[in-house]
């Protein structure tokens, strides 16, 4: 009986140890964060931006060229909202970069996963290796130096131009960490599209939004 006793005490401290460690990754990861990646069933483990590890399998020609350009233009993403949001001031593009910060990330440790080289390794803010990105670029920073309003719609077209780009990635791979990854960025997208229309509603109805100010201070935080 004290050996059956000391064994199911083993069992269940074995337990609750699995479940603490299991919590902060899942319990307090917000979903657009895009930090938790499923598990390719090649992996035994979940890979994350910080801890990514040695590649376990390799990207076919669409994956590879899937997960470059993605990363590259989550990046832009976040470079446009960093300068915009230095230019008004307005706490939603800073919010926002961050978790692009942490978007661009998550397709940086699936490309280590996959063997994919890093088109952005060795680029600066600002700076694309693709010429289509550059001149979007160029374009949506020029635009959202205008107004304070204007700079909202740049947002609002980076959120629209990333889902459809991703809507068309999910559908041609069926990877499961690399979909799980993709539905996340989707999803931290729609979030900021919705935040940035709710901030171009309030922009209507204050005036033409030529100004940073009066900005609801924690909108865009997703």
């Amino acid at each position: 009986m004290n050996r059956s006793l000391q064994n199911t005490g083993g069992l269940m401290a074995a337990a609750s140890l699995a479940l603490l460690l299991t919590i902060p990754a899942v319990a307090f990861a917000r979903y657009d964060d895009a930090r938790l990646l499923t598990p390719s069933p090649k992996t035994v483990h979940v890979a994350t931006p910080r801890t990514a590890t040695s590649p376990t399998t390799t990207a076919d020609a669409q994956l590879e060229a899937d997960l470059a350009f993605m990363r590259e233009e989550e990046r832009l993403a976040h470079d446009v909202y960093t300068v915009l949001g230095e230019k008004w001031g307005t706490p939603i593009f800073s919010n926002i970069a961050v978790s692009e910060q942490r978007h661009t990330d998550t397709l940086a440790a699936l490309m280590t996963r996959y063997s994919v080289s890093d088109p952005a390794k060795n680029e600066g803010a600002g700076v694309y290796a693709y010429p289509e990105l550059q001149t979007l670029y160029d374009t949506l920073v020029a635009k959202g130096s205008v107004s304070a309003t204007a700079a909202l719609e740049v947002g609002k077209s980076i959120e629209e131009v990333d889902i459809a780009d991703l809507d068309a990635r999910i559908t041609r791979t069926d990877e499961t960490d690399v979909l799980a990854a993709f539905k996340n960025l989707r999803a931290g997208s729609v979030n900021h599209l919705r935040a940035f229309t709710n901030q171009l509603s309030g922009s209507a109805g204050r005036g033409n939004g030529t100004s940073g100010t009066g900005t609801r201070r924690g909108s865009g935080r997703q």
